[in-house]
């Protein structure tokens, strides 16, 4: 059987390690059961150890510095074409998840893109999917790469959840990290980060849509069944956001190199 090779991207630097463990049992439980897949996790972390990345050559660790708040999902783009040529030739699809979801439900072949579409996946933000195109948080200014002007889009799409066929979903994450570097040369930071950029790209480009299913917060009632549960940041189990967010001090983790344990 030639089975269709899935790579899973994600990203784990500083305390979002936590999140991890659950979201890989979940996907092994959950995603793309079916025996003509094969599934494989990059994941880019600076922690010395995560779960069972011995026991299984599903999961590659590749060493990612945590590059602060807002860098490590603003230039998430940049993070993952460090291994293109490695995800290039052993994935046919690439898709990247939030490092706080959570499969609670089956998810298959209807996240792939159809055939005949151009290969991209987006997914419905689920705090705007019954909002007016006024409401949107697009990027206004007209200096970023990012800007989409009022009255135009349909949809508003969330950056937690993206993919499609790893060819296109490639050329993607090229052009988003030209857009950011522009914007970075003209000191411009878009409102959303790395959303703003995809929410351009996909008005350009419409994707293959997910319902907010698929990025379903936690805690909240909306009309979709629940497929991928998006766990609170702000939750003390979790540490709360600010925790999260911290970069560790530079001497502290100079001081762990000489003194490690």
């Amino acid at each position: 059987m030639n089975r269709k090779r899935i790579g899973i991207l994600y990203i784990c630097t500083g305390k979002y390690d936590i999140f991890w463990k659950d979201f890989y049992l979940s996907s092994e439980r959950f995603f793309m059961q079916s025996p003509e897949y094969t599934k494989h996790y990059y994941v880019f972390t600076d922690s010395e150890h995560i779960y069972d990345e011995e026991n299984n050559s599903n999961i590659h660790k590749i060493h990612q510095e945590n590059l602060g708040w807002p860098n490590n999902t603003l230039k998430r783009f940049h993070i993952f074409l460090q291994i293109k040529r490695l995800i290039s030739e052993n994935t046919d699809y690439l898709y990247f998840f939030n490092a706080n979801l959570l499969f609670t439900a089956a998810v298959n072949e209807e996240i792939l893109p159809p055939i005949d579409s151009n290969g991209i996946v987006g997914t419905l933000h689920p705090g705007f999917f019954n909002q007016a195109n006024r409401d949107y948080t697009y990027e206004r200014s007209i200096a970023s790469s990012a800007y989409i002007a009022i009255g135009e889009g349909t949809y508003y799409y969330a950056g937690g959840l993206s993919g499609g066929r790893t060819q296109e979903y490639l050329e993607l994450c090229e052009h988003l990290k030209k857009q950011i570097d522009e914007d970075e040369t003209n000191n411009i930071i878009a409102v959303w980060h790395d959303e703003s950029h995809i929410n351009k790209y996909f008005l350009n480009n419409p994707p293959h849509t997910l319902s907010p299913g698929y990025l379903y917060p936690e805690g909240w009632s909306i009309p979709f069944e629940q497929k991928i549960m998006i766990r609170d940041k702000s939750n003390p189990q979790y540490g709360g956001h600010e925790f999260l967010r911290k970069k560790e001090n530079r001497i502290i983790r100079f001081i762990k190199k000489l003194f490690p344990g």
